[in-house]
């Protein structure tokens, strides 16, 4: 799990909107195939699934305590090539989603 502290509170419909503007499309074009993800908000996180391949979600984005994001891969996937590269764009676009002054701390936890 990736948790990232932010300097600001951590509105998780704004990150799914964030998300769903340039996720699909930079995916596409690094895997060059025609493959659609889906971003779904909820309360208080953003699942990222692509249900015609995966039965699972690939990724949960957890809002926590106000100022900090939790990102949670699924155990199911970790050595696919399409979670993989996912995950490379998930974190480019989370860097930009507070912005790096935004950013307080980046972690890794088991």
């Amino acid at each position: 799990m990736k948790i990232i502290q932010t300097k600001g509170p951590v509105n998780i419909e704004e990150l799914s909107i964030f998300l769903q503007k340039d996720l699909n499309r930079l995916f596409q074009e690094r895997r060059q195939e025609d493959i659609q993800i889906d971003i779904v908000s909820n309360e208080n996180s953003v699942q990222i699934t692509c249900p015609t391949l995966y039965d699972s979600f690939l990724f949960n984005i957890q809002a926590v305590n106000d100022n900090e994001i939790h990102v949670i891969k699924s155990e199911h996937y970790t050595d696919d090539v399409n979670v993989l590269t996912l995950e490379d764009i998930i974190n480019n676009l989370l860097m930009k989603y507070p912005g790096r002054d935004g950013i307080d701390y980046i972690g890794e936890e088991s």
